[in-house]
């Protein structure tokens, strides 16, 4: 190949990009296109809607009914998503949440050397069935104001392998409803 045909080729790339930047150029002259002053759109969201909810599923289920659709296996399976934060094992040490095990109808934040949120603090309650039910359906709506970012279990049968799960993991498992 000679000189003559490099020339050619280099010179049919330059053109082709000079082409394609004059087309953006001239389209952008031709098509004015205005932006939006504020990026993004807004989603209104009604609030206390996940509340009420949450009030309602937890009154209008049996425990018992809901614990017969999990299984031990399932709850083992299930607490990978939990196994993140936190630890299941008898002397387990506090990660990120605190260790779960024998939390079963202990009293809510009482984990000995965990730091938690003054909402967890003052709730008052024990982590009986129904409360963990609910707070697994949705940590940030039952307790408002903890510190835990998990969205929540939204599966009936997964919610409660979990509980049977935690329960089993115990020194002395509480007789299941």
């Amino acid at each position: 190949m000679d000189s003559f045909e490099i020339n050619k080729i280099i010179a049919a790339i330059l053109v082709t990009v000079l082409i394609v930047f004059g087309v953006n150029k001239i389209s952008d002259l031709l098509f004015i296109v205005k932006k939006p002053e504020i990026k993004g759109y807004k989603v209104e969201v009604k609030v206390g809607d996940a509340t009420a909810t949450l009030a309602n599923v937890s009154s209008n289920i049996n425990i018992s009914e809901l614990l017969a659709l999990g299984t031990l296996e399932q709850g083992k399976k299930v607490f990978k998503k939990c196994a993140a934060c936190h630890s299941i094992k008898k002397d387990g040490k506090n990660k990120i949440g605190p260790a779960l095990y024998s939390i079963v109808n202990k009293s809510v934040a009482s984990v000995p050397n965990y730091k938690y949120s003054k909402a967890l603090s003052s709730y008052g309650k024990k982590w009986s069935f129904e409360e963990l039910n609910g707070f697994l359906l949705k940590p940030s709506a039952w307790i408002k104001g903890n510190k835990m970012g998990f969205a929540g279990l939204k599966k009936d049968e997964d919610r409660a392998s979990i509980i049977i799960y935690l329960n089993e993991n115990s020194d002395n498992p509480a007789p299941l409803p």
